[in-house]
């Protein structure tokens, strides 16, 4: 990307939220039209978990935690969330798109979808035209919110304003036509590696698990962030957001669980402020840098920004505006990224 592209600061409201919007949708208009595309994909996950204990192997549990690891700790949590939506640190073009590929094969949409929705939830966290808030029910922050239908339209719109930098990468936006693509091949592939080695049973338990239960786990994971982590927890910070920090989301999520402290300082490189909250993420992005694949880490808390106690009387105010000027700074970092 052109180190010298430079984006406009988002507006403290979005355009494409109507002012009227209340923050709970009716219901008869949240599901007025499905997109089945959405649906399919994850209702075909689920049924191909069901092959698992028909299936298992050690070899294909192992795959799974591996392949696991890679596409969700490094492609979704160190790729998609600290790198492309935060500039949490900066590194070569090749490891963008590296990274981005990973990421994409964690089953939760290409990058440039899966920015925009981020960024966007960021700027309305809790609020109306936030995309996937418990304030709008449990099951919907958690799966119910990828159901209904989004123009063709209505997506490039989200995706010029949100993710612009990304669109302007060619290689980002084939990763947008070729999603489902990259998974087949990826399936493929499990299974002939299986085969090759120990014959149609093993290609099974490869496919299986390597592939099925593997976006299983990796898909309910990072949806835990979005719901129970804005329910359930502790906070370290005073936010406009309902976000927490939930221990067992940061164990199945390699980090992203200390979810309050990322919605304080959201571009910072570690997720865990206290000494007991583990960020196996934050971690990778070390050994990055010492690689030399990885600079510029945002490693501190902004030295003039002061935590302000639950019951002072500016600390809704002052948090609202913090919130608006993070998402503005993180917008701008990655478009000159």
């Amino acid at each position: 990307m052109n180190s010298q592209q430079t984006l406009v600061p988002p507006p403290e409201t979005d355009p494409l939220v109507p002012e009227n919007t209340s923050a709970k949708m009716p219901e008869s208009g949240r599901y007025a039209t499905p997109d089945w595309a959405n649906i399919g994909w994850v209702v075909a996950i689920h049924l191909g978990v069901l092959a698992a204990p028909f299936c298992f192997t050690w070899t294909g549990l192992f795959t799974c935690m591996f392949l696991g690891w890679l596409t969700g700790g490094i492609g979704i949590c160190l790729g998609y969330h600290r790198l492309l939506t935060h500039g949490s640190f900066q590194t070569y073009p090749f490891m963008n798109r590296l990274i981005g590929l990973i990421g994409l094969l964690a089953g939760q949409g290409p990058p440039i979808q899966w920015v925009a929705n981020h960024r966007k939830h960021h700027l309305h966290s809790d609020q109306p035209g936030d995309p996937h808030s418990p304030r709008d029910g449990r099951w919907w922050s958690h799966i119910l919110w990828l159901v209904p239908f989004h123009s063709a339209e209505e997506i490039q719109a989200t995706h010029q304003r949100f993710a612009p930098d990304l669109l302007k990468d060619p290689f980002m936006r084939l990763l947008q036509r070729t999603f489902l693509y990259w998974h087949l091949g990826l399936g493929a592939l499990l299974y002939g590696i299986g085969y090759w080695a120990g014959g149609t049973e093993l290609g099974l338990s490869l496919l299986v698990y390597g592939m099925f239960v593997r976006l299983f786990y990796v898909l309910h994971a990072t949806w835990f962030v979005n719901s129970a982590t804005h329910i359930w927890g502790y906070r370290n910070y005073e936010t406009t957001d309902d976000s927490r920090n939930l221990w067992w989301v940061a164990l199945l999520t390699y980090g992203e669980g200390w979810h309050n402290n990322h919605h304080k300082y959201q571009r910072m490189a570690k997720n865990g402020h206290k000494w007991w909250e583990l960020d196996m993420t934050y971690g990778a992005i070390l050994v990055l840098e010492k690689l030399g694949l990885a600079w510029k880490v945002v490693k501190t808390i902004p030295p003039t920004t002061k935590r302000l106690p639950s019951n002072h009387p500016n600390s809704l105010h002052n948090s609202r505006q913090s919130r608006h000027r993070s998402t503005e700074v993180t917008l701008n970092v990655c478009a000159r990224t």
